[in-house]
């Protein structure tokens, strides 16, 4: 390993204004380091601004009230609104990103990068969503129910249709909260209205750990479940009888094993969580990897799970995947853990395989810049000319640029021409020997 006494810069941008970004600043700020906090909306807070309280029955406009007070208190976070990262340079220690804000254009010099711009919430083109007023999302719900508008709590009948938008062809992933929303939902509503007739349209119930217990309770309370398979979704119309619109669904009863029809006077569809808008363009700006879902990928899913491969940038909250709340928070402390760790250090210690450039041989082509997908390599002018020059910071090693120099002028150290010919030539010889 070689040692590069780079200084470190004392400061840390978050991207994200949601509960992991503010929870993750907090931390890092509870430490004495400074934090520049992103938010691209007008108001800290992100979706958590629509949960008015948790499954566990947590009060969430009042835990999100604490938080947003703590940030704006602390001297060392300084927060922009209406913010968007126009360019982002550096690396590990040493970043410099360019922020368009309330402020104005503002260059921010920092040391460590945290992502976490959260998720947003599919918009359903299904079961006449958009067209009919009583066709509802679950947040949508909630804020209603939150609300006690009266024509929900004295409603008679609600219907949940659980995977919309999700676990198809376009969506394969599974979102992860749906199923304790639509409990939640229903418990509260049961809470309300002990007569109202709830039913749950369901692929799989994944009220997992201890959530089984509140899936347990909403049969208790007679909230009914019916399973369907993608094949046999349900369908939805909207009928007039005796001058009173309603919400037909029917749905294949797997127990019954016939077609059943359900009249509700509100239909809540549980909506895909999906990436938050902008995800590529920040994932490109500092140089992140997605997953096929379109999430930000970690490093390592057990070794690394809150950093990126980008040395420097790390990860929390829904922009890695669909999570609840408490899980959101458990990662942001890691990810405020793993930022500390950075910061603590003078020196920043790079693998001893980068590459290097013999200067007399360059010709200045840029064939290894524009291969480099860590932009480890930059172009500088000297007095011979343009010439190439590798960040061993940023330099993983992978020879890539090797292959592509006509000179042969940059190399990887300790595999070198020569040093590769040297162990090709001793094979050789001892497989000689062998056969004589």
């Amino acid at each position: 390993m070689q040692e590069f006494d780079l200084p470190v810069t004392k400061t840390v941008l978050v991207v994200g204004g949601g509960l992991a970004g503010m929870t993750c600043s907090l931390a890092i700020a509870g430490q004495g380091y400074e934090v520049h906090l992103l938010e691209k909306d007008t108001e800290l807070g992100g979706i958590a601004r629509r949960i008015h309280t948790t499954l566990e029955g947590i009060d969430v406009p009042k835990f999100l009230s604490e938080v947003i007070k703590k940030v704006y208190r602390n001297p060392l976070i300084h927060v922009y609104t209406n913010a968007r990262v126009r360019e982002a340079t550096g690396y590990v220690g040493n970043f410099a990103t360019v922020v368009d804000s309330e402020r104005g254009i503002t260059e921010i010099k920092h040391g460590a990068t945290v992502i976490a711009t959260g998720a947003d919430v599919y918009t359903p083109t299904e079961y006449l969503y958009g067209q009919n007023e009583r066709v509802l999302t679950h947040l949508e719900l909630e804020e209603r129910i939150a609300a006690r508008e009266e024509s929900l709590v004295n409603a008679d009948s609600l219907v949940m249709i659980q995977c919309v938008g999700s676990r198809n062809e376009e969506r394969p992933y599974c979102s992860r909260v749906c199923c304790s929303e639509a409990i939640k939902n229903a418990l509260k509503l049961k809470g309300i209205n002990p007569g109202i007739d709830i039913y749950i349209i369901y692929r799989d119930m994944r009220t997992y750990g201890l959530k089984e217990d509140y899936y347990r309770e909403a049969a208790a309370k007679e909230v009914n479940f019916i399973h369907y398979e993608p094949e046999n979704a349900p369908q939805v119309e909207s009928i007039n009888e005796n001058d009173h619109e309603i919400l037909r669904i029917t749905v294949p009863d797997p127990v019954l094993k016939k077609m059943i029809a359900i009249d509700a006077d509100f239909l809540a569809l549980s909506a895909a969580v999906v990436p938050s808008a902008g995800t590529e363009e920040l994932a490109g700006l500092f140089r992140l990897t997605l997953n096929p879902d379109g999430f930000f990928k970690e490093a390592h899913v057990k070794l690394r799970p809150v950093e990126f491969s980008t040395d420097g940038v790390y990860l929390c909250g829904m922009a890695h995947y669909p999570k609840h709340i408490t899980e959101t928070l458990s990662q942001a402390y890691g990810a405020a853990g793993r930022v500390l760790t950075l910061l603590s250090k003078n020196t920043i210690t790079a693998s001893g395989s980068v590459c290097e450039v013999d200067e007399k041989r360059c010709i200045g082509c840029g064939a290894c810049n524009s291969a480099c997908t860590y932009g480890a390599i930059e172009m500088r002018e000297t007095k011979q000319g343009q010439k190439a020059s590798v960040n061993p910071v940023l330099c993983k090693g992978d020879g890539l640029c090797n292959t592509k120099c006509p000179t042969g002028a940059i190399s990887l150290k300790h595999y070198t021409n020569e040093q590769l010919m040297s162990q090709i030539n001793a094979a050789f010889a001892e497989d000689m020997v062998t056969k004589r």
